[in-house]
């Protein structure tokens, strides 16, 4: 029997992305999926694909920057399959500015929302189900929630966020069951660099990525459910992730120039 089979697991951000892409890859092990995005339509295309895998599948529209419906998501996933044995909190969008370009500073509070708060505000309602369960949070950071990176400052910060919130966390869980992984991706081809926040606050609506140079987000799907299978503590995505991690510790200088490089060169 595959280590998800029967439980219920949410993701939100579910219907593009790394989200679709996990959903995806855990369906044949037959789990009970709780699909939460804004976009109902893709999360009913969603909800067909993995039933087509094996999976059961539940769609619940939230915006996880509200608060009540990051409640609702919860309540919902409790009143239709009793328990809640992995929360993932996927949702987030991305910025492309230089900071003294940014003509609409109110960037910044909707990634913070979006990035940061909304995993905050589902984590807060799933935790004592998750606690009956021995259950695993899910935080899908960033290679940017470790390093400074250029034209993403607020998403950078966002996702800084994530790993103070959830380190904090994983230490105030001890010995309660519930484990704590936290996923820093390097860059994944997703619908997140077209939709990320330009000058005026609008998406850009194309990719500044050259995307045949980078990771899947099917590729990137399957180390995270490695990861949640083993209930690993972080997962870091790339070479260049690892390395870069503990050449910072030493040579700070060099990590900047990797990051203005790997932001130069889209990949």
């Amino acid at each position: 029997m595959a280590g998800f089979t029967d439980k219920v697991i949410v993701v939100t951000g579910a219907s593009e992305g790394i989200g679709r892409a996990l959903c995806l890859a855990l369906a044949p092990q037959r789990p009970r999926l709780v699909l939460a995005a804004r976009n109902e339509g893709r999360l009913h295309e969603l909800k067909t694909e993995v039933e087509g895998k094996g999976a059961r599948a539940l769609v619940v529209p939230t915006d996880v920057t509200s608060a009540e419906a990051c409640e609702r998501l919860i309540r919902t996933t409790i009143e239709e399959w009793v328990c809640l044995d992995v929360l993932v909190n996927n949702a987030g969008a991305s910025m492309w500015t230089r900071f003294e370009d940014i003509a609409d500073t109110s960037i910044f509070e909707k990634i913070m929302r979006l990035n940061y708060l909304g995993s905050v505000y589902c984590t807060y309602h799933a935790l004592p189900h998750l606690k009956k369960t021995s259950g695993l949070i899910v935080a899908v950071s960033s290679v940017a929630g470790i390093t400074g990176v250029p034209t993403r400052s607020g998403y950078a910060a966002s996702k800084h966020a994530l790993f103070g919130f959830f380190d904090s966390l994983r230490i105030e869980l001890e010995d309660t069951g519930v484990d704590v992984t936290i996923i820093a991706p390097d860059f994944v081809l997703s619908e997140i660099h077209r939709r990320s926040l330009g000058r005026d606050g609008k998406p850009l609506g194309k990719s500044p990525m050259q995307e045949g140079k980078i990771m899947t987000a099917e590729k990137c799907a399957t180390l995270i459910v490695r990861a949640m299978e083993s209930r690993q503590r972080l997962l870091l995505t790339s070479r260049r992730a690892k390395l870069g991690r503990w050449v910072r510790m030493f040579s700070p200088r060099f990590i900047d120039y990797v990051a203005k490089k790997a932001i130069r060169d889209g990949k």
